[in-house]
């Protein structure tokens, strides 16, 4: 039978390393660790994307259901056994059985290459940031050629925008057989970016903790500058509506299922390794299926709460391009009009 005393005994066998794991300052720090990890690309990019493919509010159904019944479930068991056995993904799964070891090194891998892309993506972001500062922007307007007798033929026949992304970001080659060179703008920009990121996981958590407050809070805000406004652009509404109004029919499509479900992996971040290591810093008497219904419903509602400004804008982009059309043929009509007159 098993004594209080022999309980205590049992907790100061543990492995020193493990028992002189750091722990986070607060729980404020844990939970937003937690959501900043989760909340990313897949809430802000595809989650609206999936809802604008299957018919605006009917993709929420199945996106629901797939987190009460999936996301809800394994993300409770990642911060479960992390907070448990206080080790990062290859410890833990090691630890369960040697056999399983692989899912851990799996995760690593992915975390990596996952990186990768995030980090490319951030040089972007910077690239832009320090173009941004421009008056006017540089992607406003179509650039004058050397001759100074017009704007650039390349840019005239598309966009001043694509011109900037595609010749002035990326300056991409005629085709794919063709070979670029580096360009150095990006490669400072990745350089940055990547010291960015070593300056959060310097001291790890003790750094990632006091980053976090930052990184975490300034999305919300820069999403909240763009719902105010969205919403006062004409057109809005109609986005609004179309998000928010379900399309029965669309639930017919196995589709849609597979593609909640596979979205609740995307908003989450289940299987990256990154929650288990969060959780591994905390007590063990730590409440985690509170964690997991905070985590769990705060990203929910970012996906939401990203997805209004999206269709608001999309709404005023058709309304646009609704008006020019109507502009245009009206134009037309009464050119035929007075030509035939």
């Amino acid at each position: 039978m098993d004594t209080p005393g022999s309980a205590e005994q049992m907790q100061d066998d543990e492995p020193k390393d493990i028992a002189e794991r750091p722990k986070w300052d607060n729980k404020v720090q844990y939970l937003l660790t937690c959501i900043g990890f989760a909340v990313g690309l897949g809430n802000v990019w595809r989650f609206p994307y999936l809802c604008q493919t299957y018919g605006g509010g009917a993709f929420l159904i199945p996106y629901a259901i797939a987190l009460v019944f999936e996301g809800l479930p394994l993300l409770h068991m990642e911060l479960a056994i992390g907070q448990r056995l206080r080790m990062g993904s290859i410890g833990v799964w090691n630890s369960i059985s040697p056999y399983m070891g692989g899912l851990g090194v799996a995760s690593l891998a992915v975390s990596f290459l996952v990186g990768l892309f995030y980090n490319m993506i951030l040089a972007w972001i910077l690239w832009y940031f320090f173009h941004s500062f421009q008056s006017p922007l540089p992607w406003r307007d179509c650039p004058i050629n050397l001759n100074h007798t017009g704007y650039v033929s390349e840019c005239e026949k598309g966009s001043a925008v694509n011109y900037f992304w595609y010749r002035e970001t990326l300056n991409i080659t005629p085709n794919i057989e063709t070979s670029g060179s580096f360009q150095w703008w990006l490669v400072l920009c990745l350089a940055t970016a990547w010291c960015l990121v070593y300056i959060c996981f310097i001291r790890g958590i003790e750094t990632i903790g006091k980053a976090i407050y930052v990184t975490v809070t300034f999305p919300y805000l820069v999403l909240t500058i763009f719902l105010i406004r969205s919403l006062t652009l004409p057109g809005a509404t109609d986005g609004l509506i179309y998000l928010f109004t379900p399309d029965w029919e669309t639930l017919k499509n196995p589709d849609v299922w597979l593609d909640a479900s596979t979205q609740i992996f995307f908003s989450l971040s289940l299987a990256f390794g990154g929650l288990i290591a969060f959780s591994s810093y905390n007590v063990q008497k730590n409440d985690c299926e509170r964690d997991t219904l905070i985590v769990g419903l705060v990203n929910s509602f970012t996906s939401i709460y990203a997805s209004i400004p999206i269709f608001a804008i999309l709404g005023f982009k058709a309304n646009e391009n609704f008006n020019k059309c109507r502009n245009w043929n009206i134009l037309r009509l009464t050119n035929s009009f007075n030509i035939g007159g």
